[in-house]
């Protein structure tokens, strides 16, 4: 009867699909393995988001973070900025080891790993684009 509500799922909203489309536009998607999330932080008029990507390549992974802030009140408020950085490599079988590596923000809980159809749910069948959640 009512529409599923997604706000407090983790990796789902309106700055996380932007950091999502971001990275469809600056990562080749087909070696994208995995993405964890921390939860967003949120501090008077801008929201802060932080995703690892995990992308393999042969027999080993590449690490990533990628980072959002959206100004979300205020007369910048829609202004959104994202970095993409590398941050680990390492073989396939130490991708656990790899995940725990990436320097963690204070007093959170740990990232929580999040299907990637949260993200990605289809690929346009005519362009391979992928379809935006």
């Amino acid at each position: 009867m009512y529409p599923e509500l997604t706000l407090n799922q983790p990796g789902v909203g309106p700055g996380w699909k932007r950091l999502a489309q971001t990275v469809a536009e600056r990562m080749a998607l087909d070696t994208l393995d995995g993405i964890w999330v921390f939860r967003p932080l949120r501090i008077d008029k801008k929201e802060w988001g932080t995703a690892i990507l995990a992308l393999a390549e042969d027999d080993r992974y590449r690490i990533f973070t990628a980072q959002y802030q959206h100004t979300i009140k205020g007369r910048e408020r829609g202004a959104f900025t994202v970095a993409i950085e590398e941050v680990g490599s390492g073989p396939i079988e130490t991708l656990d080891a790899l995940v725990a590596a990436v320097p963690k923000r204070t007093d959170e809980d740990p990232p929580v790993l999040i299907a990637l159809t949260a993200w990605y749910p289809e690929e346009d069948a005519q362009d391979g684009s992928p379809e935006l959640a």
